[in-house]
């Protein structure tokens, strides 16, 4: 089982990449987490000092050490899957399931934490809902590709089982 989470900021992929990985007792990971233990800084500082496009391609790298994994739950950034070819190679090598939220439950959800988020960080609560829509449709055609998507109930222990019992 090699489990790829993708979506938007704030859809709860790293809380979902947790709490699968000890029900199903595989590796749990959270890219961004890696990337900042690789780098030894935090993501805003990488934006800030390296810029966005060293951050992607640092993503990447660290995604492909996953190819070596033989089971794992990965919470991958809300744009992974949009740079370097990212999504064709997480489908290649795993299960991708796309958790879509509706952006009005993401903006609540991202309000408190927006400090450190670098593509965030200053926006008004009207522009976070609006950069979160624009965001979603640049990337709904990228997240489309994956294998599964989970919206509303489904979003669930049950809605996730269903697609681990099918791939474990």
């Amino acid at each position: 089982m090699k489990l790829f989470l993708i979506g938007m900021m704030g859809t709860g992929k790293s809380y979902w990449a947790k709490k699968l990985s000890k029900k199903w007792k595989v590796g749990g990971y959270d890219l961004d987490f890696l990337v900042e233990s690789h780098e030894e800084k935090s993501i805003a500082e990488i934006f800030a000092e390296d810029g966005e496009d060293y951050f992607r391609k640092t993503e990447s790298r660290v995604l492909r050490w996953f190819g070596e994994k033989k089971t794992f739950v990965l919470a991958t950034g809300g744009g992974t899957p949009c740079f370097l070819d990212n999504m064709d190679w997480m489908n290649k090598n795993g299960v991708t399931i796309w958790i879509d939220e509706p952006v009005t439950v993401l903006a609540e959800r991202l309000k408190p934490g927006r400090d450190h988020r670098p593509l965030i960080k200053d926006l008004s609560d009207e522009a976070l809902l609006q950069f979160l829509d624009n965001k979603l449709a640049e990337r709904s055609s990228v997240y489309g590709q994956s294998t599964y998507r989970l919206q509303g109930e489904a979003i669930s222990d049950e809605g996730f089982a269903r697609i681990i019992k099918q791939h474990a």
